[in-house]
């Protein structure tokens, strides 16, 4: 499921996340390394015609992992202090990398990268979104496909 299918699904935790991500420039994407061991990096993601994009440089070790076994884990900068407005925000799934000159071309008249990159749109397995309610209630919410969204609520 791309990033249009969960939006239409979900509208306002997808606007949620967006706003989150959107908040800050670098993310951390999580990769599994070839010994299967996990690798944190920094990251830019843009959501651009119902898609969620990985653009990385050429031959970096993430993009590399991700030719390799396509999860990832990539959690919103939480920015400074403990503000968290918009609270923890995570997304789970596959990284599909796109080799479309027409795609890319399309891709970097938006964004303007630098050249070349790998570029990858993701499928989706799992959005998380964590925050506190009045002070009081830690409250987790979790979509996955098919499914709607399960709301957690602990005081």
């Amino acid at each position: 499921m791309n990033w249009a299918d969960f939006s239409a699904s979900e509208p306002d935790l997808a606007k949620t996340v967006e706003d989150r991500f959107g908040a800050f420039t670098h993310h951390t994407l999580a990769t599994l390394r070839k010994d299967g061991s996990p690798r944190t990096t920094g990251l830019e993601v843009r959501f651009l015609n119902g898609e969620l994009w990985l653009g990385m440089m050429p031959n970096s070790l993430k993009a590399l992992d991700l030719r390799r076994d396509p999860r990832f884990a990539l959690q919103a900068n939480p920015g400074e202090g403990q503000s968290m407005g918009g609270g923890d925000v995570r997304i789970s799934g596959r990284a599909i990398e796109v080799d479309d000159p027409e795609v890319k071309a399309g891709y970097t008249e938006e964004v303007e990268p630098p050249e070349p990159l790998h570029l990858f749109r993701t499928e989706l397995t799992e959005v998380v979104r964590t925050y506190i309610e009045d002070d009081r209630y830690l409250v987790v919410q979790v979509w996955k496909p098919g499914e709607p969204t399960r709301t957690l609520k602990r005081t």
